[in-house]
């Protein structure tokens, strides 16, 4: 049994030494490699050249002399028109249409040419006071020559007579009148509804032409060749609709003046009935009409 521990015991003691000896002489090495591999880098870094610092950016101005001040391509508004294509020339002409009446309808429809009020003013407050008679009163309407005259010399001409007659005569001269100041609006009207219809057509004459290109001569590669047909399309649209929508908006603008004007003239011809009608107390015709019969009353005994 001693024999046995001694073995052991002698045994056993170098095989702990050699496997305490292996680990430490692994861990120097390790140690050593990882001293030399810092040692490496640090070196490599030191022969490493630094970069030069980036110069400073200086802003660069380039000098105005020899360029052109337009550097866009523009067009004129004659060339536009050119490739609009044959539809320009009847939306051309509806742009002159529009204007040419535009213009005539702003003085017609002025207030003091159809209403004048001197003339009303000083018309109803002399019928009103006895200061004219029919045929002064027609005569000067006649001399007005402006719409609310013509309606006053048809009520002139029925003085004495029943209201219900002078009314009938404002209202057929109120017509007259009405329809007058209504001329030329459907003009205006026609222009804003022909004008994106012809916008419309030179579209669709335009994308035809583009895809006749495409068609004919292989324009999916050349951009060129389909250009053409859709500026023509673009520019009649934007011309029709911009001769539309003014036009819109001037008749809109004249139909409600003229709203306005028949409201005040059908006001002042029904001031007017109350003073030359036979049958309505308190009238002037009334009176002048009862002053020229005789008295049949028998006189008081």
């Amino acid at each position: 049994m001693n024999q046995i521990w001694r073995t052991n015991g002698c045994c056993g003691k170098p095989k702990t030494h050699d496997v305490a000896a292996k680990w430490h002489g692994s861990a120097v090495a390790l140690l050593v490699l990882l001293v030399l591999l810092a040692h490496g880098s640090s070196y490599a870094d030191a022969q490493q050249p630094t970069p030069p610092p980036f110069p400073a950016i200086e802003p660069v101005s380039f000098p105005d002399a020899g360029l052109p001040e337009h550097t866009i391509p523009t067009q004129n508004l004659l060339q536009v028109i050119r490739d609009g294509g044959p539809l320009m020339l009847p939306i051309g002409i509806c742009s002159f249409i529009l204007m040419v009446f535009v213009f005539e309808r702003s003085i017609s429809l002025r207030r003091g040419r159809v209403i004048p009020r001197p003339f009303v003013k000083r018309f109803l407050q002399q019928i009103r006071d006895g200061e004219l008679d029919r045929e002064t009163a027609l005569e000067l309407c006649e001399r007005n020559r402006s719409p609310i005259s013509e309606i006053f010399a048809a009520a002139v001409r029925k003085w004495g007579r029943p209201s219900v007659e002078v009314e009938q005569a404002i209202i057929d001269a109120g017509e007259r009148v009405t329809n007058n100041l209504r001329r030329y609006l459907r003009v205006l009207n026609g222009v804003s509804t022909i004008s994106p219809l012809l916008g419309m057509l030179g579209t669709v004459l335009g994308m035809i032409r583009a895809f006749n290109a495409i068609a004919t001569a292989d324009a999916m590669g050349n951009p060129e060749m389909l250009a053409g047909g859709i500026s023509q399309a673009l520019i009649t649209t934007a011309a029709g609709l911009s001769v539309a929508i003014p036009a819109l908006i001037a008749y809109l603008y004249f139909s409600g003046r003229v709203d306005q004007l028949i409201m005040t003239l059908d006001e002042l011809g029904q001031r007017l009935v109350v003073s030359v009608a036979g049958d309505i107390p308190g009238g002037r015709a009334e009176g002048e009409r009862t002053a020229g019969k005789p008295d049949r009353r028998r006189p008081a005994a």
